[in-house]
């Protein structure tokens, strides 16, 4: 099975009414969602989040950097970002988080991606998330989203030893529906993830300026070394 799954692009000009319509591969037998950037539009409230928490210590966060880590946890976001190691890890996550939390309500879906969801379940595919962020924020949104219930296994980084891009997410999900990792398909849209889900052995799709389309044939580069070797609490 090709590690790029050939699904119909969405149209790129929805001005004359032309609807994102993806449909579930022949073969698939499970769809595994990210959550930030896939299932729901939040990675600028992530960033901007982060941002308001590094801001007391002195720390300016350059958005060129965070680009290329998104979708790590904020764990292994600050174990990567230079000096991070040495800030109160505790204090800024825990700023960070409240931020999060207080707009939570607000956070809005990607539809082409959930429709792809609706699309899955009306087929009888089951379906997961694999998520690099804590169950603290993937909760809520699941629930601010109405989507709770549309997910056989939700999987967060308290689940599992390694973040992305280790391949472990991915297959905790696949695992956890009965299904082999060679019959999912999973969408995310951070080169973490992508090589998460390559590495895992899924066919792979990802999500640009809320479009589902086809990740290209060349290996997907992670930009961040695995840094934690531990769950986070």
């Amino acid at each position: 099975m090709s590690t790029a799954a050939r699904l119909p692009l969405c149209p790129a000009d929805r001005s004359a009414g032309n609807r994102c319509s993806p449909t579930v591969p022949e073969g698939v037998e499970a769809l595994v969602l990210d959550f930030d950037g896939v299932l729901a539009d939040t990675v600028g409230r992530h960033e901007a989040a982060l941002r308001a928490a590094l801001q007391p210590y002195g720390v300016a966060l350059d958005s060129g950097w965070y680009s290329r880590h998104v979708g790590l946890s904020i764990h292994d976001l600050l174990a990567a970002l230079p000096g991070g190691r040495s800030l109160p890890l505790d204090e800024i996550v825990q700023r960070s988080r409240g931020h999060l939390l207080a707009s939570v309500h607000t956070i809005t879906p990607i539809p082409c991606v959930v429709e792809l969801l609706g699309q899955a379940r009306r087929a009888g595919v089951p379906c997961a998330v694999a998520s690099g962020a804590s169950r603290l924020l993937v909760d809520p949104g699941l629930d601010a989203l109405g989507l709770k219930e549309a997910f056989g296994s939700v999987v967060r980084r308290e689940d599992v030893v390694h973040g992305k891009p280790d391949p472990e997410l991915f297959l905790t999900a696949a695992r956890r529906l009965g299904v082999a990792p060679d019959r999912c398909l999973a969408v995310d849209d951070a080169p973490d993830g992508i090589a998460s889900a390559r590495a895992a052995g899924m066919q792979v799709i990802t999500v640009v300026g809320g479009h589902l389309t086809p990740v290209g044939e060349q290996p997907a580069q992670p930009v961040a070394s695995r840094q934690q070797t531990e769950p986070i609490r």
